[in-house]
């Protein structure tokens, strides 16, 4: 082969690469897009999923406090006056009378007890001696920290052989 018709067979050679290079570079995108919309599509999924889940729970949610609303005026109706009055009057009862109503009277009684206790127990906490005004100097604290030390050491000392 002469030098010519190798330069030749080169430049052959050099018109595909560049069209096989583009056909291998949009084939490798093509995977990467086919990639990440596989993601996105799973992500989104997901989240759809959740959001669905969510929607039923607050359905529920709003299903169960509407169940409890319910069951309080329930419970107020048949805890009314009216109807307690008539409970009562089925089982018997009757309003009672002055001659019916007994006093028990209690010697030393005090209704009053609870208010005098508290009156009592704020009494006290103002008589309670003042807090001691901080009067330590950083020079006075330090001493004493380096005197407990000192004799922290000295008992050391005096307990090894």
């Amino acid at each position: 082969m002469t030098s010519q018709s190798w330069l030749e067979h080169a430049l052959r050679h050099s018109e595909w690469r560049p069209t096989r290079t583009a056909v291998a570079m949009g084939t490798l995108f093509l995977f990467v897009g086919i990639i990440i919309g596989a993601l996105y599509l799973t992500q989104s999924s997901n989240s759809s999923q959740v959001g669905r889940q969510i929607e039923d729970l607050i359905v529920e949610r709003n299903e169960l406090e509407r169940v409890n609303e319910q069951l309080r005026a329930e419970i107020a109706s048949l805890r009314g006056v009216g109807r307690l009055l008539g409970r009562a009057g089925e089982l018997g009862f009757v309003p009672a009378g002055q001659e019916q109503i007994l006093y028990v009277v209690v010697d030393n009684y005090q209704p009053d007890r609870n208010e005098m206790a508290l009156a009592a127990s704020a009494a006290a906490e103002e008589e309670e001696a003042p807090i001691p005004a901080y009067e330590e100097s950083f020079v006075g604290w330090a001493q004493q920290q380096f005197d407990s030390l000192r004799s922290q050491i000295e008992l050391f000392a005096e307990e090894a052989p």
